[in-house]
């Protein structure tokens, strides 16, 4: 291959990955070619990339980005997983797919800009964005809920209707409080 060649994939690399912070690493040569494009379907349907990668070319281009640790774990035959709604959602998905198709080898992954790689279990075993979300909206909502809960206006707020709405049923006519 010429430098020049050389020279283009790299630089499609750095297009593609510079942006990210955070990627998996998985070893899909034990897999035949129709299981390759069958796991690779399935992660398309969860907008999950899969990319095989030259190790070289990989440590070269991730120099100075927020995945670089995973250069340091890219030994063999390597793709790059990217994308999916969040990191741990991708990790879970990678590991339903290793049931289905244990030749799959999972390694180790870099989430949002960590210092070191983690295997890609560990990653599955994180709460997801959309759970730390939800936590921080508890949170966040909960001291609210305690003062309503004291307070029990909504118990009473909802008898004084019920009690004006059985007065108006039998006919009787609500006086005017000054």
């Amino acid at each position: 291959m010429s430098r020049e060649i050389k020279d283009m994939i790299c630089e499609h690399l750095k297009d593609t990955y510079a942006k990210l912070d955070s990627v998996m690493v998985v070893n899909v040569h034990k897999l035949k070619g129709t299981e390759v494009n069958a796991v690779r379907g399935a992660l398309k349907k969860k907008n999950i990339d899969l990319h095989v990668v030259k190790n070289r070319f990989a440590r070269r281009v991730l120099m100075g980005t927020a995945i670089e640790p995973i250069g340091a774990v890219l030994t063999g035959p390597c793709a790059f997983v990217t994308g999916g709604a969040s990191p741990v959602d991708t990790a879970k998905e990678l590991l339903n797919l290793v049931k289905d198709y244990p030749a799959l080898e999972l390694g180790r992954g870099v989430v949002e800009g960590e210092s070191e790689a983690i295997s890609i279990e560990e990653i599955s075993k994180r709460r997801s964005k959309a759970e730390l979300h939800g936590d921080i909206i508890a949170l966040a909502i909960s001291p609210g809920r305690r003062i309503a809960g004291c307070l029990n206006v909504g118990g009473k707020i909802a008898g004084c209707i019920k009690a004006i709405v059985d007065k108006l049923e039998k006919g009787e006519v609500i006086a005017k409080v000054a």
